[in-house]
Order: structure tokens, then sequence, then C-alpha cells
């Protein structure tokens, strides 16, 4: 009984490592990339994304009931159960996040607010953006353990779809802080992370398409993520990527 324990809790282990192995890789590499994002804060917008899930899972419960339509049955699971919940559960959470750290960081200039109706800065989009891909991540890493934890064999493949929980989760925390001064904006975003993730689910399901599309999908659209935050680039030019 004792081995058996044992042999359990190892399992766990090694399922939290792997899945927490992107969140890792990416803050090394934000500290290579000297992107100032203190660890401290980094951990809380990693509870962040693990919060988004349970919403997520809540409305996901709740809009599970039988379409017949074939395409529509597809879009609706894919881009409007799946996908949709799980983006607005992130941007939940993440304006949750940024409220309370504007409070108590509101006589700082390292802080989420947008000044009113005015643009948010360079430096406050990137904020939110990073802030968005780690939660992204975050979810992905507790979704991937409770996928494991059922199958452990698919643990590997399943890292992939943290690449797309950081590449849509970045997106929607560009939204987020863009929300109020810029709403076709943030919702332009928003749509976008929902339809990178709707046509990941579609082709890494559908039999016929080629799931290696599906995963340089996600790859790419993390590395953008990725290089519009730890770009350095003067802000004429970073800009133009929002």
């Amino acid at each position: 009984m004792v081995v058996y324990n044992m042999s359990a809790a190892l399992v766990l282990a090694v399922i939290i490592f792997v899945a927490a192995f992107p969140l890792i890789a990416v803050y090394f590499w934000f500290r290579f990339a000297k992107y100032i994002y203190p660890l401290i804060r980094y951990l809380i917008t990693v509870l962040v994304g693990l919060a988004a899930f349970f919403p997520a899972l809540l409305l996901q419960n709740l809009l599970a009931f039988p379409i017949y339509s074939g395409r529509i049955a597809l879009f609706y699971q894919y881009f409007v159960r799946i996908a949709l919940t799980e983006e607005l559960s992130r941007l939940l959470m993440l304006l949750i996040f940024f409220w309370f750290y504007n409070l108590f960081k509101s006589r700082s200039n390292a802080n989420f607010s947008q000044n009113g109706k005015q643009p948010p800065s360079l430096e406050v989009i990137k904020m939110g953006t990073a802030a968005g891909l780690v939660s992204g991540l975050g979810f992905a890493m507790l979704e991937n353990a409770v996928y494991a934890a059922s199958d452990i064999n698919i643990l590997l493949f399943r890292l992939i779809t943290a690449a797309l929980h950081g590449a849509c989760g970045s997106r929607v925390g560009t939204a987020a802080v863009m929300l109020r001064s810029s709403p076709v904006r943030a919702v332009t975003h928003i749509l976008i992370a929902v339809a990178i993730h709707g046509i990941y689910n579609l082709m890494v399901t559908l039999p016929g398409i080629s799931s290696v599309t599906a995963v340089l999908i996600a790859l790419s659209a993390f590395t953008m993520a990725m290089i519009s935050i730890t770009n350095r680039s003067p802000p004429s030019e970073i800009s133009q990527t929002y």
C-alpha cells in the first residue's frame, strides 16, 4: 500500500513538473531577454490562469446541450463551448487581477491603469500581453495535468496546447488593458484569440487534417506573442503589431 502511494505521488509529481515546464521556460526566457516581470507577480498571474479554469469548466457544463446539425454542431463545440468560454473566463480573471493590482499599486507607474479614455501606453500594453500569456500558460498547466491524470501518455502532446493557451491569453491580456479606451480593438483581439483557439481545436480533432498544421499555428502564434513582449524596438515600430 505504501509503495502504491509512493508510486502515485511520483507520477503526480512528474505530471505537475512536465505540465509546468512551459511556465518555467517562459520565466527564464523573460530573464534572458531582460524583460522585467517580477517573480511574485509572475506567480500571482499563474494563479489567475489557474482560477480561470473553473469558470470555464462551469460555462462548458452549462452549455453542454446537443446540436444535431453537423457543421453548426462543430462550430458550436469548438468555437463557442470551448474557445469562447475559455477566453472569456481568462478575460474575467485578468480584469479582476488588474483591478486589484492597480488598487495596491496606484502610486506606482508599473501598473495596468489606462487613465480613463486615453489609449494605454506601450509599457501597459506589453504588461497586459505578458500577463495574458502567463495566465494562459497557468490555465494550460492545470488543464494538461487534469487530462494527464486520466492518461499520462498524452502529456507530452498536450504541452503544445500550452503554446496555444499562451498565445490566445496574450491577445486577451492585450484586450483587457485597452477594453475601456479602445473597446473595438479589444473585442477584435478577443475574437482573434477565439478564432485561433477554435481553429486549433478543429484541426487536431477532425480526421483528414494534419495535426502538424495545427501545431505550427499554435507555435507561430505563441512565438509572435513572445516577440511582441520582449521586442526592444522603438514604440512606433512595436505599436504596429497591435
